[in-house]
């Protein structure tokens, strides 16, 4: 069955792939066919699978760890597209596997979503589980914090043997203090003079517990500005350049590169590490600089209303052209009244079926905005025909997505669709 499986996906691979884009059909069909795909794939790979999980930050943090990995000479097998629920992962390995499902690769880095990582963990347990954070995210899906901290857990219990959080964050580190006895566990940590550095901190969810779950440190981020952070890793302070300015994408390197160190042990070099991350591009949408016609369109993906804030926190100042778009992704944008946003002064145009609720949104803080245009294509028309050649977007997940397609990339893959 791993044969078919693995012929099947790789033809709908290419099918799909000649429309533009990535699809997570070839692994559901591969894992309809092949319910064992995941455990006889990124199971056997030697030096096990680690996976990256926790409410934001995952895809920015899974690169950075690849990237230090592959710098230190390890053939490292991921999901670069987020494709982190079990069919976008299938999906991700399928171009990789051989027509018998061997793979070539030294370990595996997943970036796996918080509820569905339980199924993929039943699967495949992970050698080591890496949490960036506890933050409030998608109330319609997960309802409270203390669910999201419920899933965390369940894959904290299916890791054998490393685990690395964000120390913090005072809810992973309750979570990854419960488990000194079982695992190999280890806090990183901001210092304040670090946190102070953006306007709303960490924004990590409230925790209800005072209890001192400080934990042995992996590294910490001493300090931070613009696109550099200072770290200490393995006994040693150095640099490293992060693909955008904030405190967020800082922490996510302390995360990744501490990470790295408990999996290569002796092997690890803080040279090789600052030199991985050097002119790292951004993930898709979180922050990433596209090019086209001559023009440049920053894109800021607003997940959530931590995630929205630590981007607007991380602005220098006001982006001068500005373009609003959210859809039915985000089925209850109430949480945008719980926006600090001060640091946008306008938005010269709004879309998608969310259009009105932002405009209202803005017009609460008699900020200006131009049009209103509900239509995304005849949005995106009227946005480059403005003055100017570097522009910014602010979307939710999927307007990202379609916005990307639109604009020449069709990048992606392995996709949760």
């Amino acid at each position: 069955m791993m044969l078919l499986a693995v012929i099947v996906g790789k033809a709908l691979r290419f099918l799909l792939r000649l429309r533009g884009g990535g699809s997570a059909v070839p692994g559901r069909v591969a894992l309809l066919i092949a319910p064992k795909f995941l455990e006889r794939t990124i199971g056997l790979v030697p030096r096990g699978a680690y996976f990256v999980s926790g409410s934001n930050g995952k895809s920015t943090t899974t690169s950075m760890l690849v990237r230090v990995l592959t710098h230190h000479g390890l053939k490292v097998l991921t999901n670069p597209a987020g494709g982190n629920l079990p069919q976008g992962l299938a999906s991700a390995v399928i171009p990789e596997v051989g027509l018998t499902g061997g793979l070539r690769h030294d370990i595996a880095v997943l970036e796996v979503d918080e509820a569905y990582g339980k199924l993929i963990a039943q699967k495949v347990a992970p050698t080591g589980l890496l949490i960036t954070n506890l933050q409030l995210d998608q109330l319609n899906r997960f309802h409270s914090p203390e669910e999201v901290f419920g899933h965390l857990e369940d894959l904290a219990t299916l890791t054998k043997d490393l685990l690395v959080v964000n120390g913090s964050d005072a809810n992973t580190e309750r979570l990854a203090h419960a488990h000194l006895e079982r695992l190999n566990v280890f806090g990183v940590y901001a210092s304040d003079a670090a946190i102070q550095t953006s306007a709303h901190g960490l924004l990590s969810a409230q925790s209800f517990e005072n209890d001192d779950h400080r934990l042995a440190s992996a590294g910490t981020l001493v300090a931070t500005k613009a696109r550099m952070a200072e770290l200490e890793v393995a006994g040693s302070k150095f640099s490293v350049e992060l693909p955008s300015p904030g405190l967020h994408y800082a922490i996510d390197s302390a995360l990744a590169i501490s990470m790295a160190a408990k999996i290569l042990g002796t092997e690890f070099s803080e040279a090789k590490a600052a030199d991985a991350l050097k002119d790292l591009a951004p993930v898709y949408g979180r922050g990433e600089v596209i090019s086209y016609k001559g023009q440049f369109v920053k894109l800021i993906m607003m997940k959530n209303l931590p995630s929205l804030q630590a981007n607007l926190d991380a602005l220098d100042s006001a982006p001068k052209l500005l373009w609003i778009s959210v859809d039915e992704g985000t089925p209850d944008p109430s949480w945008i009244y719980d926006i600090d946003l001060r640091k946008i002064s306008h938005a010269d145009v709004i879309s998608g079926t969310k259009t009105f609720q932002w405009a209202t949104r803005l017009a609460y803080e008699d900020k200006p905005f131009g049009k209103l245009i509900e239509d995304n294509a005849d949005a995106l028309k009227y946005f480059l025909s403005l003055p100017g050649q570097h522009k910014t977007a602010i979307l939710n997940y999927e307007q990202m997505m379609w916005l990307r397609k639109a604009l020449g990339r069709k990048d992606l893959e392995g996709g949760n669709d």
